[in-house]
């Protein structure tokens, strides 16, 4: 490995010895030899205890100098660690520390720290890239004022950007200079730079206070038509932000720097985000609708951070959620308020199904904060980041609009330019529950972050006709937490008898209605009201809740449970018919009331592989997939004329098209002479989301049409990386019996590099998640991962971690398929000088000490 392995404990907190009040940075830039002079200003902490020595990270550093109060230091006068730290003995309780480093960008291939992308200079913080720059206290809860000086060619990097205001600029012969301060204080992660030949898309926002902030997104020449989805979005979060939690902007500027090479979707350094392309460029002629919405939804993530996140930070990085649960939270708030809510709900709770519950259910589960991490970027993971924000989601549920409001105000009022922890912003919204009289135990739900694995409640009924009273029995099957139950009664007409809103805090709640004149069926966590497994429903009252629910997370998730009960007894060799006709109508019912087309689409879509896998148990994925294909047929022939009718019509808008797509997916599994209209609709070309949805219909097919739309994609866009990016995708995502031959040519392509990840992810990443061509019975997919893994390892070790995951969960497959995946993880456990990010992973899965 290459350090010893470290596990770093949540206990073992202890305050910084040293507190920043200043940092002075001097940036001399070079592709391959750059200079960093730091000046910081050092206090000892008051709250630390015992009189340690100062101690500073580093990584990968070339020290030149180190001076105490303008007095240079011998080697003899400081230590250099193996774990990369710089130590100090005797440092004044008071000092000014300068340093001088040097560092390669050019040859830093981690995308972690100051690197080059596309000739120009990018760096990345978060969580422990800052110290690939220079020795500083690079933890979150040392914050300080941040003053940056760049120096660079002008020719080659015209524009230089750091946080903050930029305050001065000058020439010196054929280099220039610019200088920014940043009022704020703020760890070191947030910190950033970009500097190179960047062309920028300019506007402007007046704050409520009538302050005109300039806006501006730089990208590379030719890149800057498809800045407009990505400016408008910023716009919009800024103003959703002043109106929905009262919090300004507040800086002169805000700049959104774009690069191809990123690990990341984006980062919200103070005032100088910086963005994966994929989430800055976007046009309809290039993006999906789903892509465009999801560039709307990262720029107001980030954006929110400015104070869930910059302003408050996180005091230590077991509380991560407090500023990304938060964050993703507030950005959900956000796109449910721009569309359709009950839409945006639905693809949470997918999203959930699809990633968090695997996630729960294997050996990398672990608490929303959790106890102990060897690598910190390992704990960047849907458990933080969406389960977390569900905790957030269940106190707004429980508070309301207005104490919820009232316990951000508290939040914020008290530890603003602070670093918190979770029991800070729990106390805030206690604080918020007493001044509104809501009785219920906020602190309670601190056992949220701290327990891992999906809550499940099983409900169970019982009627009197007599008494015309129903008792519903809802019991809590893992060790009991507050569940805020929305639920609702309907009849058999689909009316509702009555609603409640209560939250579960024992093993078993029994819950009594009166007046109710015959068995009720009844609407359980209405609006997804909290992330846990939910059954004991009969099949009838699922039916009933498919047609006539106006809950749509309810509706969605009732033919998803019937959806997935047929195509486990497909699996099992049972008779499924039955079923099979419920599923039909419930579908036929969604098709005939098209009053929100996006909403019938996520209606109409069928579990994903994951989900089934996870309810099968040690699944053959091949059967898995045959079953799931053979349903999408028999809904395809049952309801040939209305989805015909559906493809038929026009599709101007969003909503439509994704209906549309939908309903051309069931038409072609059920008639593969529907394969002419995909053939149509990707010739014509309108627009990305039609000509992908095509695509990727033409590439599953055996017809001369997969060939010919292979080859004209490729011609069409080869020069466009994110586009290209869907070439990729698409060829291995596609479930076909020769995918896996075809992902090895594509590992080969003159346009396949290990180093970028947007196309490791978009060849490699969608390959593993592939439920036929990567479980292939040979066990090809698993060396081809596991060869991938090694490689990029050894440079990126961020992205190899998150590359290696599926081979992770092993046993959830049949005992063939997970001896060989499992055989592949050895494999990589075994290379020498196996990173730690990785090797932590590898461990939880094979159970190593």
């Amino acid at each position: 490995m290459d350090a010893e392995p470290v596990t770093h404990h949540r206990g073992e907190y202890r305050p910084p010895a040293f507190l920043l009040d200043t940092v002075d940075l001097r940036f001399d830039l070079d592709p391959e030899a750059t200079i960093v002079r730091s000046r910081l200003v050092l206090r000892r902490n008051p709250a630390a205890a015992g009189n340690d020595a100062l101690r500073l990270d580093g990584d990968a550093l070339t020290l030149l100098s180190v001076a105490i109060n303008g007095r240079t230091l011998a080697r003899t006068d400081y230590s250099l660690h193996g774990d990369g730290t710089l130590e100090l003995p005797g440092t004044p309780d008071r000092c000014v520390l300068d340093i001088e480093t040097y560092i390669s960008p050019q040859a830093n291939n981690t995308l972690s720290g100051l690197y080059v992308s596309g000739g120009a200079f990018f760096t990345q913080c978060e969580a422990q890239g800052f110290r690939r720059m220079t020795y500083l206290p690079d933890r979150p809860d040392v914050m300080a004022i941040y003053s940056t000086t760049l120096v660079a060619d002008r020719a080659r990097y015209p524009v230089l950007l750091s946080n903050g205001n930029p305050v001065a600029s000058g020439v010196i012969g054929d280099r220039h200079w610019a200088r920014w301060v940043d009022p704020h204080p703020k760890p070191s992660y947030l910190f950033a730079l970009v500097a190179g030949d960047l062309i920028a898309v300019r506007d402007h926002f007046v704050t409520g206070s009538g302050r005109d902030v300039a806006l501006a997104i730089w990208v590379r020449r030719g890149d800057e038509d498809r800045c407009d989805h990505a400016m408008q979005a910023l716009k919009t979060s800024m103003r959703w932000d002043e109106q929905s939690y009262g919090l300004e902007y507040d800086l002169d500027v805000f700049n959104i720097a774009a690069v191809s090479d990123f690990n990341m979707g984006a980062m919200e350094n103070k005032g100088l985000n910086i963005f994966n392309t994929k989430y800055v460029l976007a046009h309809t002629d290039t993006a999906t609708d789903n892509e465009l919405d999801a560039v709307e939804a990262v720029i107001a993530h980030e954006y929110f951070h400015n104070w869930t996140g910059n302003r408050i930070t996180c005091r230590d990085w077991f509380q991560l959620s407090l500023k990304e649960g938060l964050t993703v939270f507030r950005d959900q708030q956000f796109s449910a308020d721009q569309g359709s809510a009950a839409l945006q709900r639905i693809k949470e709770a997918r999203r959930l199904r699809t990633m968090q519950y695997p996630e729960d259910a294997g050996p990398l589960a672990h608490p929303v904060r959790p106890d102990s991490y060897m690598a910190v970027d390992n704990l960047y993971t849907t458990t933080v980041y969406e389960k977390g924000a569900e905790i957030v989601r269940m106190l707004h549920t429980v508070l309301g609009v207005a104490a919820f409001r009232r316990g951000m105000d508290l939040y914020i009022a008290r530890h603003d330019n602070a670093a918190a922890t979770i029991e800070d912003f729990l106390a805030a919204m206690r604080n918020a529950a007493t001044e509104h009289a809501i009785a219920v135990d906020i602190m309670a739900f601190t056992a949220w972050y701290s327990q891992a694995g999906t809550p499940e409640i099983v409900a169970s009924e019982d009627y009197d006709p007599a008494r015309q009273c129903y008792r519903l029995t809802l019991r809590q099957t893992t060790a009991p937490l507050p569940i805020p139950m929305k639920l609702a009664l309907l009849a058999a007409d689909g009316r509702v008898l009555a609603e409640r809103q209560v939250v579960l805090l024992d093993a078993k709640t029994v819950l009594t209605f009166e007046d109710i004149a015959a068995p009720p069926t009844p609407s359980l966590l209405r609006g997804f009201s909290a992330p846990v497994k939910l059954s004991g429903l009969t099949e009838r009252q699922l039916l009933l809740l498919a047609k006539h629910d106006t809950d749509g997370f309810v509706r969605w998730d009732a033919i998803q449970q019937i959806a997935s009960a047929t195509i486990r007894a497909r699996v099992a060799g049972q008779n499924a018919d039955d079923s099979m006709e419920g599923l039909a109508g419930a579908y036929g019912a969604a098709l005939a009331s098209v009053t929100d087309p996006a909403l019938v689409a996520e209606l109409l879509s069928l579990p994903a592989a994951t989900v089934l896998a996870d309810q099968i148990g040690a699944a053959d994925p091949a059967a898995v997939h045959a079953a799931r294909e053979a349903v999408r047929r028999d809904i395809g022939l049952r309801l040939r004329d209305a989805l015909a009718a559906i493809c038929d019509r026009p599709a101007e808008a969003a909503d439509a098209r994704a209906l549309r797509n939908v309903a051309l997916s069931y038409l072609v599994a059920a008639d593969p002479s529907a394969l002419a209209r995909a053939a149509q609709q990707f010739d014509r070309g309108a627009n990305m989301t039609d000509v992908l949805a095509a695509f990727e219909l033409l590439v599953e097919c055996d017809s001369p049409h997969r060939a010919v739309a292979v080859q004209q994609f490729y011609a069409n866009w080869r020069y466009d990386p994110l586009v290209l990016d869907k070439w990729f995708s698409v060829q291995a995502a596609a479930l076909r019996a020769d995918t896996g031959q075809a992902v090895r040519r594509l590992y080969q392509h003159p346009d396949f590099s290990l180093r970028n990840p947007n196309r490791v992810r978009a060849l490699l990443g969608t390959f593993s998640a592939n439920p036929v061509a990567f479980h292939d019975p040979d066990g090809s997919g698993y060396e081809l991962l596991a060869d991938a893994v090694i490689t990029v390892d050894h440079d990126n070790s961020q992205n190899a971690a998150r590359l290696v995951t599926p081979l992770i969960n092993w046993r959830r497959y049949e005992p063939g398929r997970a001896a060989l995946m499992r055989a592949a993880l050895q494999r990589i456990a075994d290379v020498p000088g196996l990173s730690r990010d990785t090797f932590e992973k590898v461990a939880k899965g094979l159970q190593l000490p």
